[in-house]
C-alpha cells in the first residue's frame, strides 16, 4: 500500500506554489519524496520558500509570472532546462476578484482569464514534451489544474470572473484528458472549497465570518494543508493512474447543497 501511494523520486513543478494551496501541494510533495520546483510571481519570495522546504526534502524554485504567454513560455523553457522529464505539473496559480454586480470591471474578466485559464493552457502546452518524456503506460505523466467549489455552484459571494473562469479551468481538464489519454498524460481537476488562503483570508481571518463558512460545510471545519496534499497526492501516484477527465471536489461536501 505504500508503494500504491508513492510519489518518491517524481519530478512535480507547482505553479503559485509558494503560498496557499499550492504551498500545501508543494509541502505534501516535497515531503513525500518528490523533486519539487515551485514558481511564483515574486522572485524573492518564491526563493526563500524554496529553501524552507529543503529541509523536508528537495525543492527548487524558478519565479515566473503567469499573466501573459510570455512568462508561461520562459517558466517551460527553464523547466526543461532543469529536468529531463516531468511527472507532475500542478497547475495552482491563480487570482480572483470581488466587487458588486454593477460594478464589475471588465478588466478583472481580462485579468483573470489570462491567469486562471489561459496559463493553464499554454503552460501545459508547453510543457508537453517534458511530460510525454515522463509518460509510460502504468504511470501517467499527471496534469492536475486546481478548480474551485465556485466553478461548480453560484457562488455565495460576487465573483463573477473566478467562478466563470474556474468553470472553464474544469472544462479545460476534460477536454485536455480526452486529447492526451491517447499519449498517456491524464488530466485532472481539484476543486477546493474554503482552506486558509489569502483568496479567503477576507472570511477567515474574522472569528465571526469564519464561524459562518464553517457553518456552511458539513463536515463543519475549513480545509486542512493534508485534505489538499493527499488529494494531489493520490492523483500522481499509482492510486490515480486510472483517472483522467474528474474534476474532484475536496470542500467538505458543499457541493452537496446544490
Amino acid at each position: 500500500m505504500t508503494d500504491l501511494f508513492s510519489v518518491h523520486g517524481k519530478n512535480v513543478l507547482v505553479t503559485g506554489g509558494s503560498r496557499g494551496i499550492g504551498l500545501m501541494i508543494a509541502r505534501g510533495f516535497v515531503a513525500a519524496g518528490a523533486n519539487v520546483i515551485i514558481s511564483s510571481r515574486k522572485a524573492d519570495v518564491c526563493a526563500s520558500v524554496a529553501e524552507e522546504l529543503t529541509v523536508l526534502g528537495n525543492c527548487a524554485a524558478i519565479p515566473a509570472d503567469l499573466g501573459h504567454d510570455d512568462g508561461a513560455r520562459a517558466l517551460a523553457a527553464a523547466v526543461r532546462d532543469r529536468v529531463d522529464k516531468l511527472d507532475v505539473l500542478v497547475n495552482n496559480a491563480g487570482a480572483t476578484w470581488g466587487a458588486p454586480l454593477e460594478d464589475y470591471p471588465e478588466s478583472a474578466f481580462d485579468k483573470l482569464w489570462a491567469v486562471n485559464v489561459k496559463a493553464v493552457f499554454r503552460l501545459t502546452i508547453e510543457l508537453l514534451p517534458a511530460l510525454r518524456a515522463a509518460a509510460g503506460p502504468d504511470d501517467p505523466a499527471r496534469v492536475i489544474n486546481i478548480g474551485s467549489v465556485d466553478g461548480l455552484r453560484v457562488p455565495m459571494i460576487e465573483v463573477y470572473a473566478y467562478s466563470a473562469t474556474k468553470a472553464a479551468v474544469h472544462m479545460l481538464t476534460r477536454t485536455l484528458a480526452h486529447q492526451l489519454a491517447g499519449e498517456r498524460i491524464t488530466v485532472n481537476a481539484i476543486a477546493p472549497g474554503p482552506f486558509e488562503s489569502k483568496m479567503m483570508a477576507f472570511a477567515l481571518d474574522d472569528p465571526h465570518s469564519r464561524a459562518a463558512v464553517e457553518a456552511q460545510v458539513p463536515l463543519g471545519r475549513i480545509g486542512r494543508p493534508e485534505d489538499m496534499s493527499g488529494t494531489a497526492i493520490y492523483l500522481a501516484s499509482r492510486a490515480g493512474a486510472y483517472l483522467t477527465g474528474a474534476v474532484i471536489p475536496v470542500d467538505g461536501g458543499l457541493t452537496t447543497h446544490g
